[in-house]
């Protein structure tokens, strides 16, 4: 092949579910562009979407902190009544293998959730306004996308619904705030996950180091 028709690596596109490979053509602000192999969305633009992001991200942060110290259900049965946090189911694990069992599950489910939110503000509050990027962008952000897998706060809603049908039976089940905050936060993350676009975060992350 000739040089004429090397494309330069920085005018390529990769698709990260498949491999398939484009001549990088961006498009205009509220169109996106799409794999045409599995249809895995690769570049959505969008007017200050940076600062729409970082705004999703503080109010999932605030919720994640409030969901996880309000209490999350109240149980009464055989009159005993009791209100539980998330926090407080973890925790309640103080023995044996439960207690790594139990730190796991309020990683997945509160933790990692959070880690993922503040790692998106550190990385996008520089280019949002107009600023060299912070110390360890790219690899703050690296290790986000690494943590999207095991941030599972709506397998955890999930579970807490089918749960609640087979506890109803066997007692009253009333929600707390921090149920409502939860399914609140879990909207907000998947707004979050499909708004950004990380083609456009790459992309200003790489021409603030060359600048």
């Amino acid at each position: 092949m000739s040089d004429a028709h090397v494309i330069p690596l920085d005018e390529m596109i990769v698709c990260p579910q498949c491999d398939a490979t484009y001549q990088l053509q961006r498009p205009k602000h509220g169109e996106r562009a799409t794999c045409l192999r599995c249809g895995t969305v690769l570049i959505t633009p969008r007017r200050k979407a940076g600062l729409q992001i970082i705004a999703v991200s503080l109010a999932v942060a605030i919720l994640i902190v409030a969901a996880s110290v309000t209490p999350f259900l109240t149980i009464q049965a055989a009159g005993t009544r009791n209100s539980v946090s998330i926090l407080d189911a973890a925790l309640a694990f103080d023995h044996g293998a439960l207690i790594a069992l139990a730190l796991m599950t309020a990683a997945l489910i509160l933790f990692v959730p959070l880690a993922r939110v503040l790692l998106a503000i550190y990385v996008l509050v520089p280019i949002v306004m107009d600023r060299p990027a912070a110390r360890g962008a790219v690899q703050a952000f690296r290790l986000s996308e690494a943590l999207r897998p095991w941030s599972m706060a709506e397998i955890f809603a999930i579970g807490c619904a089918v749960a609640l049908v087979k506890v109803s039976d066997l007692a009253d089940v009333a929600f707390g705030p921090a149920f409502w905050m939860f399914a609140v936060l879990v909207l907000l993350a998947v707004v979050q996950d499909n708004y950004l676009c990380r083609w456009s975060v790459w992309h200003s992350l790489d021409n603030t180091r060359k600048s």
